[in-house]
Formats: structure tokens, C-alpha cells, sequence
């Protein structure tokens, strides 16, 4: 009588593709770069990377400088050795998790559990290939990198212009005093911003009249907080606040 190896129990249609699912992640087609020094660089978190090995040879896997290793869990323990190492100056140190297998043709995975993630990685050997050194490339980094970016792009734009400090036209002159006297007024050829003390409260914001053929016109403007915006090009204006000898008026001309 032939017995037939069992394969196990029969999964239910959840569980079958929960496992597919968990296949697709193992057997995926990442990301796989060159790094410095001829390390093969996986992003974390793509798809479960696979590190090939080789008898007589190590693989050194490279964890991010500061991370803490807590623990190392290896499905073959008997054929499979993991040894820790470090580099890095006291502080900033990188953990190096040196791999050896002890013959060809094995497969087994190995689960890492650090201070700052948990990495699920295939162990695969080969008789004569192998990758000698392996690092990782983190999603969070390349997102604060760009956050870096966009951090040094946004402190070169002036608040409400936005665009670029060197296209815009700071020549404006004032005269007058008033408690609430501009801190700078700038233009992008389209509009005017006014940007007033942080200490201006809405019963002080003064108003704004455009001089124009020797007369006081009122444009079309808003105030965003401290930020005035006038949709006009201000070439001589005025800003008024109260009334009588309470009055407070600064006037502001373009090139002046």
C-alpha cells in the first residue's frame, strides 16, 4: 500500500487566501538598488527579502545605525547560524547580523525584532553565489527627506505671496507713525502684501485707500490675520485708523 504524504488540514476559502496573500509578499518582485560599497539595498516593508548565502562565506545584513536588536528568531537554527557584530562610533552604532549557512540548497526564513521595527526575511544558500553585504532603505527616511525639502523650499517663499523671496519687490516706503505700522510691505506685480505687528487686533486694523489722480480710492483687499493682500499693484496708498486727533495714518509709495 502507497501512503500519500499529508499536506496538512484543509484551509477554509479565508485562510487560502490569506496564505495567497502572504505568498504574493514573500515571492514579490521588489525594489532591490546598489548601495555604498557594494551592499545590496532592499526597501523595508515592500516584500519580504530574500538574502542568498554560501557555505565558507558570510552575509552581512546591516541594520539602521541606532536600532536595537531585541531578538532573532530562525526557522532551521541547526543549519543556519546568525552571530551579531557592530560598527559605528558609541551612540550611532549599526548592528550587523553576520549569516552562515552550513551547506547548499537551503531555505528558511528568520524574523528580527528591534527598538524600531520587525523584519521578516528569507535565508535562501547557493553553492557559489551569494550577496556579501545587505542594508535597507526606509520608507519614513525618504519621506523625511523630502519633508526636509519642502521645509527649505517653504521658508524661502514670503508668507502669503507665495512665491519666492527674489521675485518679489520690496521697494516701499513708509512715512507716518501708528502703533500698527507695517513690519514690510512687498509686492508680486499682481498684488500688494501688507504684513502688519502680530499685536494688531481687529479694532486696530487700519484702512487702506489707493491715491490716484489726486484722489483716495478704495481697492479690493482682505486681511488674513497680520497679512493684508490688495488685488493692486500699489504704486502710492495711505492707511487710516480712527478719527480726529485719534487719527493714525501711514502713507506708503512704491520706489520711494
Amino acid at each position: 500500500m502507497i501512503v500519500t504524504p499529508s499536506l496538512g488540514q484543509d484551509m477554509s476559502l479565508t485562510e487560502q487566501r490569506a496564505a495567497g496573500l502572504s505568498g504574493q509578499w514573500r515571492e514579490g518582485q521588489g525594489t532591490v538598488t546598489r548601495g555604498p560599497d557594494g551592499k545590496v539595498v532592499f526597501l523595508f516593508g515592500q516584500v519580504q527579502p530574500s538574502v542568498v548565502c554560501s557555505p565558507l562565506h558570510v552575509c552581512d545584513i546591516e541594520l539602521e545605525p541606532g536600532e536595537i536588536v531585541r531578538d532573532v528568531l530562525l526557522g532551521d537554527t541547526v543549519r543556519w547560524k546568525v552571530e551579531p557584530a557592530t560598527s559605528g562610533a558609541p551612540g550611532g552604532q549599526a548592528v550587523h547580523l553576520i549569516v552562515k549557512p552550513s551547506e547548499a540548497g537551503l531555505v528558511t526564513s528568520m524574523v528580527v525584532t528591534t527598538s524600531r521595527r520587525t523584519y521578516h526575511i528569507q535565508l535562501k544558500s547557493h553553492g557559489t553565489h551569494y550577496m556579501a553585504r545587505v542594508g535597507f532603505e526606509y520608507p519614513e527616511d525618504i519621506n523625511a527627506r523630502f519633508a526636509e525639502v519642502a521645509a527649505r523650499m517653504e521658508a524661502s517663499i514670503v508668507p502669503g505671496a507665495g512665491v519666492p523671496a527674489d521675485q518679489l519687490n520690496f521697494s516701499f516706503s513708509m512715512s507716518g507713525t501708528a502703533r500698527w505700522r507695517p513690519t514690510r510691505i512687498y509686492s508680486d506685480g499682481l498684488k500688494t502684501y501688507v504684513q502688519f505687528p502680530s499685536a494688531l487686533s481687529g479694532q486696530d486694523a487700519p484702512v487702506l485707500f489707493v491715491v490716484s489722480g489726486g484722489e483716495n480710492r478704495i481697492v479690493n483687499y482682505r486681511l488674513n490675520g497680520t497679512m493684508m493682500v490688495v488685488d493692486y499693484h500699489i504704486d502710492h496708498a495711505i492707511l487710516v485708523s480712527g478719527v480726529g486727533r485719534s487719527q493714525q495714518k501711514i502713507t506708503i509709495r512704491r520706489g520711494g
